[in-house]
């Protein structure tokens, strides 16, 4: 399924406008990739095991929304946003959301 921030998909006509779909997911962050991720903050550098952690939030919101939209019969969502948020001190949300679309597969 093509997913796109863009309001159109470049080639391809949009038939109908099914609805607004999202997707959400909130995972926690363990105390030990805390603790490492602090130490990183106070030298310098990336966190990677955040970053995993969020790489993997991201990609289920994404499937979520995927999953909703082709639930109420889009083939494609556009006008893709991601927002992240962190809930407490160990609780990492992404949410997206985007309009489902049916697009001419043609």
């Amino acid at each position: 399924m093509i997913m796109t921030t863009t309001p159109s998909i470049e080639g391809s006509r949009i038939t109908k406008y099914v609805g607004l779909v999202t997707g959400e997911a909130i995972i926690g962050v363990n105390i030990f990739r805390d603790i490492f991720a602090r130490i990183t903050d106070i030298v310098g550098g990336r966190s990677s095991a955040y970053e995993k952690e969020l790489g993997k939030a991201r990609h289920m919101a994404y499937q979520e929304m995927e999953a909703a939209a082709a639930h109420v019969g889009g083939n494609a969502v556009v006008g893709v946003d991601i927002d992240y948020e962190v809930i407490g001190n160990s609780m990492l949300m992404v949410a997206v959301s985007g309009t489902a679309v049916v697009v001419d597969t043609e």
